[in-house]
């Protein structure tokens, strides 16, 4: 039986463990100012007995909103952010996507998907790298996107996954749709200075076992 930890048990792990970091930081932040639970509710629109909840973290429901006053009222800015969790969420239509590509590449390429990057601490991954290829590098990164939704922001992503990972290029393959289509055609030219290589060319030197020689966005 497996042991790996289901996402939506690591989602509450996760959210119990930053409540009770971030209403550890609040607490100490209000100590360092001498002010009572009472004087930091009433300044936030909270009762003293609510923040003292929320400083031990035993509120399931804060709000950001609720963490961001509390923080303003004790010299913090409490600020969310998303990061890219140890087990890359692949829909349907991205292995598809990958399947395609893979049918494209001869035999003897060694193609794997969800290849993290070797960087200690780092739990991002590629969706799928190419290897033993020829010409300027033995290995290709893959990026898959079924849709794009905010193309120059997802080029953007990518783009710094690959100045992270230490290597110089990178394939982005697109789902050959026509709401993609219009996103990278309303994407400004001069975005895709980094991907010099046309795909038609990407693909024809993929599909002989060779490095395109640069990084390429092709829509398959």
């Amino acid at each position: 039986m497996s042991t790996r930890e289901r996402p939506i048990d690591r989602g509450r792990r996760l959210a119990t463990a930053d409540r009770l970091r971030i209403g550890h930081e609040l607490r100490v932040a209000r100590q360092i100012l001498g002010h009572s639970v009472h004087v930091v509710g009433a300044t936030t629109g909270m009762s003293g007995a609510h923040v003292g909840r929320i400083e031990r973290g035993v509120v399931p429901t804060v709000s950001v909103d609720q963490l961001a006053r509390l923080g303003a009222a004790v010299g913090l800015d409490v600020r969310v952010r998303a990061y890219a969790g140890p087990v890359p969420v692949v829909d349907t239509a991205q292995l598809a996507l990958l399947g395609r590509l893979r049918a494209r590449l001869p035999d003897h390429l060694d193609f794997r998907t969800e290849v993290p990057l070797p960087r200690p601490g780092d739990q991002r991954a590629w969706d799928a790298t190419i290897n033993q290829l020829l010409g300027v590098a033995l290995l290709l990164p893959v990026e898959a996107e079924s849709r794009l939704v905010d193309g120059q922001a997802q080029i953007r992503r990518i783009m710094l996954k690959l100045r992270d990972s230490g290597l110089e290029h990178v394939l982005v393959v697109v789902a050959d749709t026509p709401r993609n289509r219009d996103v990278l055609t309303s994407t400004p030219p001069a975005f895709f200075a980094d991907f010099p290589v046309p795909p038609r060319r990407a693909l024809a030197s993929l599909s002989a076992g060779h490095h395109p020689g640069g990084s390429a966005i092709v829509l398959l």
